[in-house]
């Protein structure tokens, strides 16, 4: 500096006052005072407001009120030093309240704000300028303009600065603007890793905080970790957490090393030097939550690595994870959880867990806390994956309720997992029986009809894991689980179509459940997948197989054709092939139409007289239940009535009575099915061609004489040229009449065509064990095909020929035998 020029004092002008000292108590008065144009009234303005805005936060509205934000703001952008400095200190002391700050946004003070942290300014303009963009710095937009306004650089160059109070503001306004993930490249371009771990030595605690918590964030980034571990950043994380005193940082701390432990090299590091042991050991001698907390969900983040699973692996790290299951935090019991599901990948570790952690992880199950128990089973679906020891321990434990309960359970994740263990366990018989035991097929209702298509998928596929027990089927259908099954083949989702093709093929497996099935539209909507050449698949296709093959009489309804392995049982009907679109009728709501001119419908109900005798014997003594119990009753009531004991027995004996009848209800509903009358006629065919056909040596004898037996009961031989002639038409009208219904025994017809004659000798070929089909033609035809193996020829002994397929006539040359593709079996089918 040179050196000053004395000047001479000049005395004022006349017309100019002398120096006045104002004082005011008002605030508004003050306020007026910034509009002054004197520096001096201007900074002690300034000053008096710092004072009434410091005393609270109604003082601040009130001045907001006033006017003196925009005032202030004005300002910050004077010549003179000591008024911006003065104007700039009550504006940050002021943006602590809310109102404020949307005003200060709505000014755009950012930028003016930021200049005032060039390095030329006072400390306690660094001060409370940093101070105002850590109070702004709270909003997202406000973040976005310090970043792009070039804020970060001079709060990164701020971090050295002498003063604490600039150091923390700095910092708490880079941790905010950080949450923006897009300024961490920015901040790592800045170098700000030395000057955060120097702040790590800082004497004041926020600071270290302030300095750890960007360090967690900014660690996020694969690039910072490299820097961080090159500048031995990890070293310092750990003395942190080797010094007790410093325990209110070791959340923190643990939090960046957490972040660190992703990179394989730095987790590497960390063993090669013992660190990774003592940090095990410290996170396991620690009864703080969120140190156990912080510390299972980085063990989950290194765990998505397989290098780094190898290396936790070597540490057992699962010994800290199983204690943690048993620590009293939920917070801590999820975090454990989780870390034990990606630990699972680990083959090794999916053993070791295997054999300590599954009966604290079933426990948690039947936690209040819907969060705990979802990690849990979380866990159960990776511990079960692949590994028949662990799903045989979580069987053998006390699972099957609480999985079952948690198919009710708000949390979808929940359910699907649920369901997915369930899926696993269910390969053992014993857990199934258990799991039915608590209702598993009727709790899988309603996450089949759930709009989430993950629970969908995986309903389906415990349904079908479960499905292969009849009790189990019998559950899904009394429950109404069959309707939102069926609901499932129209699914957009593959995924979920495959699943529920996969369920309908399992619970087609029994009659009832595929006639069900089929009446709730199952079959219709598996014809129409199977037409297109995008979402037919092999599960559609026998999907649709099993369906008809358990619900026989709609196979041959709809295909006209039963194989030899359909065999046919008493219940089966024929009502002539079914037209696209038309309703199929059940064999009760058939036989209670009126009778009509149509095609008589045909049944088959061989069943023995003894078992019509036990079951009539059943209904018999329900019946006596029903009529002999409440004279029983009465009897006794009347003698009770004689010894005095009036109106109490009276009560007791309507309370009998309805008992009695609320019983019998049940029964009635019981046995209320339609059962189709006896077929004894059919029972003696049976009965006889046992005795006559199966001593028969060879099958192809077995054959003919069936085919005899059959013609000879519908009629006998027909002469082609007669079949016109043969009045089988007139007959079944008869029969009709007779019977005052369409529904006809086929015992009963005793003029039959080829349709009759086909369909007896299937019914008794199936009951005497020789394989046939069934095949439907136009025009009431119908057929039996059987393979047979023809002789060798002669001089060639013990030569296997492959089996032939003939036509069996049944009409002109009973016994006779078509070659399949042969004039003669054309005739038949085409006369």
């Amino acid at each position: 500096m040179g050196k000053k020029v004395k000047k001479e004092v000049e005395p004022p002008p006349k017309d100019v006052f002398d120096p006045l000292l104002v004082e005011s108590k008002t605030a508004a008065t003050v306020v007026l005072m910034l509009s002054s144009p004197e520096e001096e009234i201007l900074a002690k303005a300034c000053d008096a407001l710092y004072k009434f805005a410091s005393k609270g936060d109604e003082n601040k509205v009130t001045l907001l009120g006033l006017g003196a934000v925009e005032h202030l703001f004005k300002l910050i952008s004077h010549e003179d030093p000591i008024v911006r400095r003065n104007a700039i200190v009550v504006l940050g002391i002021m943006a602590s309240n809310h109102d404020v700050k949307k005003l200060l946004r709505e000014l755009d003070v950012t930028n003016s704000l930021i200049s005032q942290l060039a390095p030329e300014e006072e400390v306690v303009i660094h001060e409370f300028a940093s101070l105002c963009l850590a109070h702004m710095a709270v909003e997202y937009t406000t973040k976005v303009q310090i970043f792009e306004q070039g804020g970060l650089e001079p709060l990164v160059r701020l971090l050295g600065s002498p003063d604490p109070d600039v150091k923390k503001n700095s910092l708490e306004c880079i941790y905010l603007v950080m949450q923006d993930f897009q300024s961490h490249a920015a901040v790592r371009a800045l170098n700000v890793i030395p000057p955060l771990l120097e702040l790590l030595k800082s004497e004041y605690p926020v600071i270290q905080l302030l300095a750890l918590k960007i360090l967690e964030e900014i660690s996020k980034d694969r690039e910072t970790r490299i820097i961080l571990r090159e500048n031995n950043g990890l070293d310092c994380l750990l003395k942190i957490l080797e010094t007790n005193e410093f325990s209110d940082l070791h959340v923190e701390a643990l939090a960046v090393l957490g972040n660190c432990l992703e990179d394989t090299h730095t987790l590497q590091l960390i063993q090669q030097t013992g660190g990774l042991k003592k940090l095990l050991s410290f996170v396991g001698d620690s009864t703080v939550p969120d140190i156990q907390k912080n510390a299972a969900k980085a063990i989950t983040r290194a765990a998505y690595d397989s290098e780094n699973r190898k290396i936790l692996r070597e540490e057992e790290v699962e010994k800290c994870l199983i204690n943690f299951l048993e620590v009293d935090n939920d917070g801590v019991k999820v975090a454990a959880s989780e870390a034990i599901s990606a630990m699972c990948e680990n083959s090794a570790s999916k053993r070791a867990l295997g054999v300590q952690g599954i009966p604290p992880l079933v426990q948690l199950l039947s936690s209040d806390n819907e969060e705990v128990k979802e990690a849990a089973v979380t866990a159960l679906v990776n511990l079960t994956a692949d590994s028949p020891s662990n799903a045989r321990a979580v069987a053998e434990a006390e699972v099957a309720e609480p999985l079952v309960n948690l198919l009710s359970s708000g949390r979808d994740g929940a359910v699907a997992h649920a369901a997915t263990v369930l899926t696993t366990l269910a390969t053992q018989e014993p857990f199934r029986r258990r799991a039915r035991r608590h209702g598993v097929m009727g709790a899988l209702t309603a996450p089949l009809g759930s709009p989430n298509g993950q629970l969908q998928g995986r309903a389906a596929s415990a349904v079908a894991a479960f499905g292969c027990d009849a009790d189990a089927r019998t559950e899904l259908r009394n429950a109404g689980g069959l309707e939102p099954l069926v609901e499932l083949l129209h699914s957009r989702n593959k995924e979920v179509r495959r699943n529920a093709c996969l369920a309908v093929t399992v619970c087609a497996s029994d009659e009832p459940t595929a006639v069900e099935l089929c009446r709730l539209g199952a079959l219709d909507i598996l014809e129409e997948i199977n037409l297109s050449m995008v979402r037919r698949k092999n599960y559609s296709e026998a999907a649709l197989e099993m369906l008809l093959d358990n619900n026989l009489s709609q196979k041959y309804s709809r295909m006209g054709y039963l194989s030899s392995s359909n065999i046919i049982t008493d219940g089966f009907y024929d009502c002539g092939q079914i037209k696209p679109g038309v309703k199929f009728l059940s064999l009760k709501e058939l036989s209670m139409q009126e009778l009509t001119d149509q095609r008589a419908v045909i049944f088959i109900n061989a069943k023995p007289q003894e078992d019509l005798a036990v079951e009539e014997k059943e209904q018999d003594s329900f019946d006596e239940l029903a009529i002999v119990s409440p004279s029983i009753s009465r009897r006794s009531s009347r003698e009770r009535a004689r010894k005095g004991k009036g109106k109490k027995e009276e009560e007791k004996l309507k309370e009998i009575v309805q008992v009695i009848s609320k019983v019998q209800n049940e029964i009635n509903q019981k046995h209320s099915h339609w059962p189709p009358p006896p077929d004894l006629i059919l029972l003696d065919y049976i009965n006889d061609a046992s005795k006559t056909i199966l001593p028969l040596t060879t099958t192809r004898e077995q054959v003919v004489a069936l085919a005899q037996f059959v013609a000879d009961k519908m009629g006998g031989p027909i002469e082609r040229d007669k079949v016109h002639d043969f009045s089988w038409e007139l007959h079944m009208s008869e029969i009709e009449f007779e019977l005052k219904s369409n529904v006809v025994p086929i015992g009963k017809v005793k003029k039959g065509t080829f349709c009759h004659r086909a369909l007896l000798f299937k019914v008794i070929a199936d009951r005497i064990g020789i394989c046939c089909s069934l095949v439907r033609g136009d025009y009431n035809r119908a057929w039996n095909e059987v393979e047979l193996v023809d002789d060798s020829p002669q001089g060639i002994a013990g030569l296997l020929l492959p089996p032939k397929q003939y036509i069996v006539d049944l009409m002109f040359e009973p016994g006779s035998l078509l070659k399949q593709r042969s004039a003669e079996a054309d005739q038949y089918k085409h006369i």
